[in-house]
């Protein structure tokens, strides 16, 4: 065996060449497995021992995450694998099962080439495999598919060599008609899984074993000898499976063998992720994982280190870093200097002098630095922002419970905010009651109490509150605004946006943000979508989903005050006129401006003021009204308690979809309103005698029911301290 020396001074090697790299993060359903798999890995490459693989949860370092048995963070280890007498440097990254935690996916997958998708056997594809496979497809992410538990298909369901084949192909097949659905046309058919290529292995994490066609070929392994050996509960013949074909040799011969070198992958990859010059000198570098070109990497994770600070962690895709080197943060329009350049073991960090292009690294030493931050040696396009597949929609108030921590509760906020960011936090430093926004109860319990465990802070919440959204019905007609000085006034038009852009931003087919002044990527999707190229043109702005055109001509003026618009214009989107929400599928237009000549009449005082008043005039002449955050959710219970639940979803406003049966159990696919879903889990448990459980599908908004609008809208503003009758 290679001592740690020689290990390190192998990785240091294959860190210099990208075709011997593969970065590859595992994704699956909760408690399908993935971090059982990862300690299989490690184990496998002598991280740590065989006996303690699948119980230690070596990639879960937060005592929460033992505790409650799930992945709450994505974490990143990197590992030595031999194929045919050739070295290979791994870089894995574990991430989290439960919805509440798919920001932690959405980063992991920016950093990573590959995807191992990880389905039970037994439960087949579930929502949030549906969900991660979703994430990775959108990040340009190659699949390769393990379906681990095989075990479960002798034991639980006594199923015979045929029956279990039957099985897993109704299970592949189902990953590539997903896959075929979400994957761009031109890799499509290059990435659809199959047994005969050795994209497709089967095992179970547990046990440490794990097969595909190579492996049965070459050593004369059947379905019948699992079965055989199961069936029978050998212990002996398990232990010679795993010896024989053991777990992490058959999964990463085949994340070697189909799974792109950054080389490869950064060619088709940069052009969905960096909507830059390709042509330029930096664009070049980064299409080629150039280690010579200019440095450009991507932040995907910033872990507080109480000894070290802020590390920075993310893939480098461009350039080499070194110790000392001098960076720009290119969103935070600021430069820093990196003390330390660091690779992953696990939890721990080991310090190097310098990293080529094409790895996945820990940064020391950068203040500053939020998640998606683009970090550069020279000036650049920042790298598309990632986009999160669902957004916050469950808030809580939260103060620290003796006022002398007020402070120190301000800070751990704002690390919070840095370490997750699909945390939105509300800071009220008046007061000192501070809003906390999260995907779901789950991750609002985990990130209070790691404020209270590891952060040190006693903490005090309120009742989960719900985040609804304020929009349109109709178009509104010209709505006028005056400057306070009334030298200024500006005439706005409020309309519901077209559906199919507002979908193809939801999806980040089109990028938000202010519009540049020559964005032929961007008219040509408007085009794409039946907007006229005229209009396409008119567009500046881009922000929550929601959209601001510029339709005047020949204002002299205009671009000195547009930027100032655009301000007014995201404000009023953050907080809408109903009852202060944010607002969504709004498309406000610019119809016509009369502005003083002189610059200094002209100022933020005086336009602020009123395209916020036009624009809310616009909201309420279009019949501003109230949407509510529903969710899809897949609900799995025996047939016998159909009846109670279906009770139970009608009783919380909800519609069944559908309903699908399998032997004696239902499989049901439901929409409900998150503000009647506060006691879902506890309620469907007794419903059901402890056996149902849910998962969640989707997130969307819909209007809420006209006879509830009033009175919701008077009790958020009530609640907010605002004027009742405004």
């Amino acid at each position: 065996m290679a001592s740690e020396q020689e290990k390190a001074q192998k990785i240091t090697d294959l860190m210099k060449q990208p075709k011997f790299i593969r970065n590859i993060g595992i994704v699956a359903h909760i408690d399908h497995g993935k971090t059982t798999l990862s300690d299989s890995l490690l184990a496998g490459a002598g991280l740590i021992s065989e006996a303690l693989a699948g119980e230690m949860c070596f990639m879960d370092f937060h005592e929460d995450e033992k505790s409650r048995g799930i992945t709450i963070d994505s974490s990143n280890a990197n590992m030595l694998h031999n194929l045919d007498g050739q070295d290979y440097l791994i870089n894995l990254i574990d991430t989290p099962g439960h919805v509440d935690f798919s920001g932690e996916v959405t980063r992991a997958m920016r950093a990573t080439d590959g995807a191992v998708v990880l389905v039970c056997a037994a439960e087949g594809m579930m929502p949030q495999t549906e969900t991660v496979l979703k994430q990775a497809l959108k990040e340009r992410v190659h699949p390769v598919l393990f379906i681990n538990k095989v075990d479960r298909l002798i034991n639980e369901l006594q199923l015979n060599p045929e029956q279990m084949q039957e099985r897993l192909i109704k299970i592949i097949t189902g990953v590539n008609k997903f896959i075929a659905s979400i994957a761009p046309p031109e890799l499509k058919d290059k990435w659809l899984v199959g047994v005969q290529d050795g994209s497709v292995a089967f095992g179970s994490a547990k046990d440490k074993w794990a097969i595909n066609i190579n492996t049965m070929q070459k050593l004369g392994i059947k379905f019948a000898d699992i079965r055989d050996a199961y069936a029978t509960n050998n212990k002996e013949k398990i232990k010679e499976l795993a010896k024989k074909v053991p777990l992490h040799k058959t999964l990463l011969n085949m994340v070697v063998k189909h799974v792109p070198n950054p080389t490869e992958a950064q060619k088709y990859r940069i052009p969905k992720i960096w909507h830059g010059d390709l042509e330029s000198d930096i664009g070049k570098s980064l299409l080629n994982c150039d280690p010579n070109g200019p440095v450009a990497f991507v932040s995907t994770k910033i872990v507080v280190d109480p000894q070290a600070g802020e590390i920075v962690a993310g893939r480098l895709f461009s350039g080499t870093l070194r110790k000392g080197q001098e960076l720009v943060l290119n969103l935070a329009k600021q430069n820093v200097r990196l003390q330390q350049v660091n690779i992953y073991r696990g939890p721990q960090r080991i310090i190097v002098d310098d990293i080529p292009a094409g790895n996945i690294i820990g940064l020391a030493g950068l203040k500053g630095v939020n998640a998606g931050e683009t970090i550069s040696s020279i000036e650049m396009e920042p790298f598309e922002s990632l986009k999160h597949l669902f957004e916050p929609v469950v808030t809580e108030s939260i103060e620290a419970r003796k006022p002398a921590d007020l402070p120190k509760l301000v800070e751990v906020l704002k690390t919070v905010q840095k370490e997750d960011p699909t945390i939105k936090i509300e800071l009220d430093e008046q007061t000192g009651q501070h809003l906390i926004s999260g995907m779901g109860e789950l991750h609002l319990e985990v990130v209070t109490n790691r404020i209270k465990t590891e952060k040190g802070v006693d903490v005090v919440t309120g009742p989960p509150i719900v985040v609804y959204r304020e929009t349109v019905e109709k178009e509104s007609g010209t709505a006028e605004g005056k400057s306070p000085n009334k030298h200024n006034v500006f005439y706005m038009n409020v309309e519901p946006l077209e559906e199919p852009v507002y979908n193809a931003i939801k999806e980040g087919e089109v990028s938000e943000g202010r519009v540049k002044k020559k964005a032929d990527e961007l008219w040509k999707k408007l085009s794409d979508l039946g907007i006229s190229n005229t209009e396409a043109r008119q567009y500046r702005d881009i922000y929550k989903g929601c959209v601001l055109l510029d339709t005047t001509k020949g204002e002299v003026h205009m671009p000195e005050v547009i930027d100032m618009i655009c301000d007014a214009f995201e404000a009023v989107v953050n907080s809408g006129p109903l009852a202060h929400e944010p607002c969504m599928r709004l498309k406000v237009s610019i119809e016509d401006v009369k502005l003083h000549e002189d610059a200094i009449h002209r100022g933020p005082a005086q336009v602020y003021p009123a395209i916020r008043d036009s624009i809310k005039a616009g909201m309420h002449q279009g019949r501003a009204i109230i949407f509510e955050p529903i969710q899809v959710l897949q609900i799995e219970a025996p047939l016998k308690f159909m009846g109670e639940i279906t009770k139970l979803v009608q009783r919380k406003r909800g519609q069944t979809m559908n309903i699908e049966q399998e032997g004696d159990h239902i499989s049901m696919r439901t929409k409900m309103p998150v503000s009647e879903m506060m006691t879902l889990a506890s309620d469907l448990r007794g419903a059901t005698e402890g056996r149902g459980t849910f998962a969640l599908v989707d997130q969307l908004f819909e209007k809420l029911p006209r006879e509830l609008q009033e009175k919701l809208i008077q009790q958020i503003r009530n609640r907010k301290g605002l004027d009742v009758n405004q």
